[in-house]
């Protein structure tokens, strides 16, 4: 339920990553299979000769990148870039190591579990609960949900979404760690994730700092039940997936966590399920750093080249703040539409965009209200990223919302070593450059990962 940037930092996984690895500098060994997948520019129709060629151009610069990420050690990848000119041209590429061909052919629309993304979305419905004046920026938690959080009447829902409330991130507890790794099946509900983050001390006084803590997600959604009395995902539903037509896109919740609810849930899309890969626990113990619980690995079948399927992990540790599923086109439709103002009054999406500053090390992103900016070599795009366990996702836009990029990769910690990191890097910077319809730097196009 974490974010990357356009410019790819391992130690930046924060969900588990945050717990488990901030400092990723092990050597994971490569897998040994080829890339097998599809790579197509879909849409295209005729348009000025220059116009086609550049895309062509870019099409294949960003073929090969994501060709690199694969021969890396990455399980696949998906790469969508829309420049948003109107006229219907979308790059779409999709790699995969042959290895993982035998449990699914990767394709373009698949559908990702989209990790911190959901935030995103999760902040437009409690922003549109503002507008309606059903909540206040200025409410504090207290109001909500009294009794449950330490010191609530210090901590205000702006805090929450932009995380300077000071709670504790509840994924880092190692009863949640366990679930959320797979080694415990048991179903989480969002009041027992919320307890578990508030029963360790708080990281600093509310609104004195920022720290990113998926415990004021699962506060913010359990704040928009209280004040429509609905759930969550019916909220989702009822305003942004339906008005929006988003097809493939739900909010995954603690009673369809289980794999056959969630294989009846994929059965009830258009989209096949991607299927999501860790390293095994010999492949991942040196990318741990020092202090991760002993025996701490990901559950799943047994793969080659020394990957688990994490695809049906227990999801329920997730829901308000990592739970979304959705495909690449979906996600660009909303955000386009967040970004463009469909989904929020101006002066609520200019709250959203009212950032604080990140970590130090971070100087390239800041934080809004469930948004980030990032800064990347071509420019400053808005948007999220997240990783649950198989499953990165990075989706932007530019300040329009006209143009779209998502890279999602089927691993968090396959890009954890520096080799599929630098081509993970080198591709995430290419395909924003590519929506920003700037030349791809050269560093990128020509980029050798390094051992």
């Amino acid at each position: 339920m974490s974010r990357n940037a356009p410019r790819t930092r391992p130690t930046r996984q924060a969900y588990l990553t945050l717990a488990l690895a901030t400092a990723l500098t092990g050597t994971l060994v490569a897998c040994e299979s080829s890339a097998a997948a599809e790579s197509t520019a879909a849409h295209a129709p005729a348009g000025r000769p220059s116009a086609v060629a550049a895309q062509k151009a870019q099409l294949e610069k960003l073929d090969a990148l994501a060709q690199q990420v694969v021969d890396a050690g990455a399980p696949g990848v998906v790469v969508r870039v829309d420049q948003g000119k109107g006229d219907g041209r979308v790059i779409e590429i999709a790699r995969q190591a042959a290895w993982s061909e035998a449990d699914h052919t990767l394709a373009a629309g698949d559908r990702f579990r989209m990790g911190s993304n959901t935030k995103t979305m999760v902040a437009t419905v409690v922003l549109q609960l503002v507008a309606e004046h059903r909540l206040r920026l200025t409410d504090p938690v207290e109001k909500w949900l009294p009794g449950v959080v330490p010191d609530g009447d210090a901590i205000t829902v702006r805090m929450l979404l932009n995380h300077t409330s000071g709670l504790f991130n509840y994924t880092l507890d190692p009863d949640v760690l366990k679930a959320f790794t797979g080694q415990d099946t048991r179903i989480w509900t969002p009041r027992e994730l919320l307890a578990a983050g508030v029963r360790h001390d708080p990281t600093f006084a509310p609104g004195t700092d920022y720290a990113y803590s998926n415990t004021n997600y699962i506060a913010l959604g359990l704040i928009a039940e209280k004040a429509t009395g609905r759930a969550l995902d019916g909220l989702v539903e009822q305003r942004i997936t339906g008005p929006l037509h988003l097809k493939n896109t739900h909010l995954v919740t603690g009673t369809d966590s289980d794999t056959d609810a969630d294989a009846d849930a994929d059965a009830a899309k258009d989209a096949p399920l991607a299927h999501g890969y860790e390293p095994d626990a010999d492949h991942l113990g040196p990318l741990l750093p020092p202090g991760t619980p002993a025996g701490t690995a990901f559950a799943g079948p047994a793969r080659s080249a020394g990957y688990v399927d994490t695809t049906g992990i227990n999801s329920s540790t997730e829901w308000a703040a990592g739970g979304m599923v959705s495909t690449a086109q979906d996600w660009a439709r909303f955000d386009k539409a967040l970004m463009s103002g469909k989904l929020l009054p101006s002066a609520l999406l200019k709250e959203m965009q009212t950032t604080v500053a990140e970590e130090s090390q971070f100087p390239d992103r800041r934080y809004g209200l469930g948004l980030e900016k990032v800064v990347t070599p071509c420019g400053t795009v808005w948007g999220h990223s997240g990783q649950v366990p198989g499953y990165s996702s990075e989706a932007y836009t530019d300040a329009t919302g006209k143009r779209t990029v998502s890279v999602l990769t089927s691993t968090i910690f396959g890009l954890a070593s520096p080799k599929p990191a630098a081509a993970n890097q080198a591709l995430v910077n290419a395909a924003a450059c590519a929506m920003l319809d700037k030349p791809i730097p050269a560093a990128s196009a020509s980029a050798s990962p390094a051992a």
